[in-house]
């Protein structure tokens, strides 16, 4: 095995991708969050248990901490002539995507849709509901797409344009 066959295998398994929001704050045992509502249980974030019987701590889960600091994890650039005529339509996809993918993925959600000029941007708490958003897009109509991850892939930008 060659130098750069070595590097990638170490890079496949010990993955240097850390993000902060999920990891610097947990909660210690049980919690819920006080703004949405999802609850905390044996290391995850969920929707799917019943916490009511017990003691359960109060604590801001990272989908709120991120919306509440504006620090997206991942967003969607919409741009072209089909979204003039189509721009309901695709920000119901949007949404309906983001229902289905917050169903079993708790910390999966949509920041903010803003227009930015002849633009449709859609900002999410993470990378993966980003990135269903823009396999949805290809999907539901066709068009060009491009994603691109930072460096520390934390980040995923999606561009998807359709004339």
């Amino acid at each position: 095995m060659d130098k750069y066959q070595q590097s990638h295998k170490d890079k496949l398994f010990k993955p240097d991708r850390l993000d902060v929001y999920v990891e610097s704050h947990r909660p210690r045992g049980l919690a819920q969050c006080p703004q949405c509502g999802v609850k905390y249980h044996a290391g995850q974030w969920t929707w799917h248990v019943d916490l009511s019987a017990q003691e359960v701590e109060s604590f801001l889960c990272p989908a709120c901490r991120r919306t509440l600091d504006q620090a997206p994890a991942g967003e969607v650039r919409i741009s072209g002539g089909f979204l003039k005529t189509h721009e309901d339509e695709i920000i119901h996809l949007l949404r309906n995507t983001e229902e289905r993918e917050k169903h079993d993925h708790a910390l999966e959600r949509l920041i903010s849709i803003v227009r930015d000029g002849d633009e449709l941007v859609a900002t999410t708490t993470g990378m993966h509901l980003a990135n269903r958003i823009g396999h949805a897009l290809d999907a539901a109509y066709d068009g060009q797409s491009s994603y691109r991850y930072s460096d520390s892939e934390s980040y995923l930008s999606v561009d998807w344009h359709r004339d």
